[in-house]
Protein backbone atom coordinates (compact mmCIF):
# COMPACT_ATOMS: atom_id res chain seq x y z
CA UNK A 1 0.00 0.00 0.00
CA UNK A 2 1.34 3.39 -0.56
CA UNK A 3 1.27 6.47 1.70
CA UNK A 4 0.19 9.68 0.90
CA UNK A 5 3.07 12.51 1.05
CA UNK A 6 1.94 14.94 4.01
CA UNK A 7 0.34 17.86 1.92
CA UNK A 8 0.33 20.38 3.82
CA UNK A 9 2.81 22.58 2.63
CA UNK A 10 3.40 21.58 -1.29
CA UNK A 11 6.71 23.74 -2.88
CA UNK A 12 6.03 23.96 -7.00
CA UNK A 13 9.39 25.16 -8.06
CA UNK A 14 9.51 27.42 -11.00
CA UNK A 15 12.78 28.49 -12.69
CA UNK A 16 11.80 31.72 -13.68
CA UNK A 17 10.95 33.11 -10.31
CA UNK A 18 13.94 30.62 -8.73
CA UNK A 19 16.70 31.95 -11.22
CA UNK A 20 18.56 34.03 -8.67
CA UNK A 21 19.37 31.81 -5.88
CA UNK A 22 18.55 28.55 -8.51
CA UNK A 23 15.29 25.76 -7.28
CA UNK A 24 17.97 23.36 -6.00
CA UNK A 25 18.83 26.02 -3.43
CA UNK A 26 15.63 27.49 -2.87
CA UNK A 27 13.85 23.78 -2.49
CA UNK A 28 16.43 23.24 0.17
CA UNK A 29 15.79 26.27 2.25
CA UNK A 30 11.99 25.85 1.93
CA UNK A 31 12.20 22.51 3.17
CA UNK A 32 14.96 23.84 6.21
CA UNK A 33 11.34 26.10 6.70
CA UNK A 34 9.22 23.22 6.73
CA UNK A 35 8.23 22.18 3.27
CA UNK A 36 6.91 19.04 3.32
CA UNK A 37 6.84 18.30 -0.42
CA UNK A 38 8.99 19.53 -3.21
CA UNK A 39 7.44 19.36 -7.04
CA UNK A 40 9.71 20.09 -9.84
CA UNK A 41 8.23 21.73 -12.60
CA UNK A 42 10.17 22.82 -15.29
CA UNK A 43 8.06 23.41 -18.92
CA UNK A 44 11.35 24.35 -20.83
CA UNK A 45 13.33 21.23 -19.61
CA UNK A 46 13.94 18.48 -21.82
CA UNK A 47 13.72 14.95 -20.15
CA UNK A 48 17.77 15.33 -19.36
CA UNK A 49 18.10 18.34 -18.08
CA UNK A 50 14.98 17.52 -15.73
CA UNK A 51 16.81 14.47 -14.22
CA UNK A 52 19.57 16.43 -13.94
CA UNK A 53 18.06 18.71 -11.51
CA UNK A 54 15.86 16.17 -10.27
CA UNK A 55 18.81 14.17 -9.32
CA UNK A 56 20.22 17.36 -7.17
CA UNK A 57 17.42 17.45 -5.52
CA UNK A 58 16.88 13.82 -4.47
CA UNK A 59 20.42 14.60 -3.04
CA UNK A 60 19.56 17.80 -0.92
CA UNK A 61 16.52 16.46 0.11
CA UNK A 62 17.91 13.18 1.15
CA UNK A 63 17.06 12.90 4.98
CA UNK A 64 14.40 15.60 5.60
CA UNK A 65 11.14 13.48 5.14
CA UNK A 66 10.19 15.93 2.10
CA UNK A 67 8.56 14.07 -0.85
CA UNK A 68 10.08 14.89 -4.21
CA UNK A 69 7.27 14.96 -7.23
CA UNK A 70 7.73 15.52 -10.89
CA UNK A 71 5.81 17.26 -12.77
CA UNK A 72 4.30 15.73 -15.99
CA UNK A 73 7.15 13.85 -16.87
CA UNK A 74 7.20 10.27 -16.16
CA UNK A 75 10.38 9.20 -17.41
CA UNK A 76 12.62 11.75 -15.34
CA UNK A 77 10.67 10.82 -12.28
CA UNK A 78 11.30 7.01 -13.18
CA UNK A 79 14.87 7.74 -13.30
CA UNK A 80 15.55 10.46 -10.37
CA UNK A 81 13.84 7.59 -7.89
CA UNK A 82 11.05 10.85 -7.17
CA UNK A 83 8.91 9.46 -4.56
CA UNK A 84 5.72 10.62 -7.21
CA UNK A 85 4.91 11.90 -10.70
CA UNK A 86 2.09 14.66 -11.20
CA UNK A 87 0.11 15.21 -14.23
CA UNK A 88 -2.74 17.16 -15.39
CA UNK A 89 -5.80 16.87 -17.34
CA UNK A 90 -4.34 17.45 -21.00
CA UNK A 91 -1.31 14.53 -20.07
CA UNK A 92 -0.87 11.26 -20.28
CA UNK A 93 -3.73 9.26 -19.41
CA UNK A 94 -4.05 8.20 -15.46
CA UNK A 95 -3.74 4.05 -16.39
CA UNK A 96 -0.73 4.44 -18.55
CA UNK A 97 1.08 6.77 -15.92
CA UNK A 98 0.29 4.36 -13.14
CA UNK A 99 0.79 1.43 -15.47
CA UNK A 100 4.43 3.08 -16.22
CA UNK A 101 5.39 4.25 -12.48
CA UNK A 102 4.20 1.21 -10.79
CA UNK A 103 2.60 0.47 -7.93
CA UNK A 104 4.68 2.20 -5.35
CA UNK A 105 5.23 5.72 -6.51
CA UNK A 106 2.55 8.41 -5.64
CA UNK A 107 0.67 10.19 -8.60
CA UNK A 108 -1.06 13.20 -7.78
CA UNK A 109 -4.09 14.58 -10.74
CA UNK A 110 -4.77 18.10 -11.48
CA UNK A 111 -8.21 18.66 -11.19
CA UNK A 112 -10.60 21.54 -12.01
CA UNK A 113 -14.40 20.55 -11.55
CA UNK A 114 -16.27 18.86 -9.16
CA UNK A 115 -17.10 16.21 -11.42
CA UNK A 116 -13.36 15.64 -12.73
CA UNK A 117 -12.58 14.92 -9.00
CA UNK A 118 -15.54 12.46 -8.41
CA UNK A 119 -13.84 10.74 -11.54
CA UNK A 120 -10.78 9.80 -9.47
CA UNK A 121 -10.04 6.53 -9.19
CA UNK A 122 -8.27 5.89 -5.81
CA UNK A 123 -6.53 2.85 -6.65
CA UNK A 124 -4.47 4.48 -9.40
CA UNK A 125 -4.52 8.36 -8.04
CA UNK A 126 -3.32 9.09 -4.37
CA UNK A 127 -4.10 12.51 -4.30
CA UNK A 128 -5.49 16.17 -6.00
CA UNK A 129 -4.52 19.15 -7.01
CA UNK A 130 -7.55 21.31 -6.58
CA UNK A 131 -8.42 24.50 -8.16
CA UNK A 132 -7.27 26.86 -9.42
CA UNK A 133 -8.56 28.73 -6.46
CA UNK A 134 -7.35 32.14 -7.82
CA UNK A 135 -5.29 32.97 -11.04
CA UNK A 136 -2.00 32.85 -11.53
CA UNK A 137 1.42 34.02 -13.60
CA UNK A 138 2.78 31.35 -12.53
CA UNK A 139 0.57 29.08 -14.88
CA UNK A 140 -0.49 31.01 -17.81
CA UNK A 141 -3.13 28.37 -19.30
CA UNK A 142 -4.89 28.02 -16.06
CA UNK A 143 -8.69 26.87 -16.38
CA UNK A 144 -10.94 29.92 -14.17
CA UNK A 145 -10.43 30.44 -10.94
CA UNK A 146 -12.97 28.78 -8.60
CA UNK A 147 -12.63 30.53 -5.46
CA UNK A 148 -12.73 28.92 -1.90
CA UNK A 149 -16.60 27.73 -2.60
CA UNK A 150 -15.30 25.87 -6.23
CA UNK A 151 -12.37 24.57 -3.99
CA UNK A 152 -14.55 23.43 -1.24
CA UNK A 153 -16.56 21.77 -3.86
CA UNK A 154 -13.77 19.72 -5.75
CA UNK A 155 -12.45 18.41 -2.26
CA UNK A 156 -15.80 17.29 -1.28
CA UNK A 157 -16.14 15.45 -4.10
CA UNK A 158 -12.82 13.95 -4.29
CA UNK A 159 -12.25 10.51 -2.51
CA UNK A 160 -8.46 11.06 -2.22
CA UNK A 161 -6.89 13.86 -0.20
CA UNK A 162 -6.54 16.90 -1.88
CA UNK A 163 -3.65 20.02 -1.92
CA UNK A 164 -5.10 23.51 -2.65
CA UNK A 165 -3.65 24.89 -5.73
CA UNK A 166 -2.95 28.57 -7.59
CA UNK A 167 -2.49 31.88 -6.47
CA UNK A 168 -2.30 31.07 -3.05
CA UNK A 169 -0.53 32.99 -0.05
CA UNK A 170 0.12 32.51 3.50
CA UNK A 171 -2.91 34.56 4.30
CA UNK A 172 -4.98 31.74 2.71
CA UNK A 173 -3.58 29.19 4.96
CA UNK A 174 -6.49 28.87 7.31
CA UNK A 175 -9.62 29.11 4.40
CA UNK A 176 -7.62 26.76 2.26
CA UNK A 177 -7.97 23.93 5.34
CA UNK A 178 -11.58 24.95 5.86
CA UNK A 179 -12.37 24.48 2.33
CA UNK A 180 -11.40 20.36 3.50
CA UNK A 181 -8.08 20.47 1.38
CA UNK A 182 -5.08 18.59 3.41
CA UNK A 183 -2.34 21.25 2.23
CA UNK A 184 -1.46 24.60 0.49
CA UNK A 185 0.45 24.61 -3.05
CA UNK A 186 2.56 27.57 -3.84
CA UNK A 187 5.12 29.10 -6.22
CA UNK A 188 5.96 32.62 -5.76
CA UNK A 189 4.92 32.18 -1.76
CA UNK A 190 8.28 31.26 -1.82
CA UNK A 191 9.73 30.74 -4.73
CA UNK A 192 11.58 34.42 -5.55
CA UNK A 193 11.55 35.68 -2.11
CA UNK A 194 14.30 37.44 -0.35
CA UNK A 195 14.57 34.43 1.99
CA UNK A 196 12.60 31.03 1.17
CA UNK A 197 13.29 29.18 4.38
CA UNK A 198 11.77 32.52 6.11
CA UNK A 199 8.79 33.11 3.79
CA UNK A 200 8.38 28.92 3.96
CA UNK A 201 8.47 29.06 7.65
CA UNK A 202 5.76 31.71 7.57
CA UNK A 203 3.78 29.49 6.10
CA UNK A 204 4.52 26.34 8.06
CA UNK A 205 3.77 28.38 11.57
CA UNK A 206 0.17 29.00 10.25
CA UNK A 207 -0.16 25.15 9.14
CA UNK A 208 0.59 24.22 12.68
CA UNK A 209 -1.26 27.00 14.12
CA UNK A 210 -4.19 24.93 12.12
CA UNK A 211 -3.38 21.64 13.35
CA UNK A 212 -1.94 20.50 9.47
Amino acid sequence: MRTCADLSLYLVLDPGLCAGVGMVETARAAVAGGATVVQLRDKTADTARMIETGRALKAVLAGTGAALIVNDDVEAAIQIGAEGLHIGQGDMAVAEARARIGATMLLGLTVETPALAAAVDPALVDYIGAGPVFATPSKLDHKTPVGFDGLAAQVGASPVPAVAIGGLKADHVARVLKAGAQGIAVISAICGQPDPEAAARSLRERCDLLGV
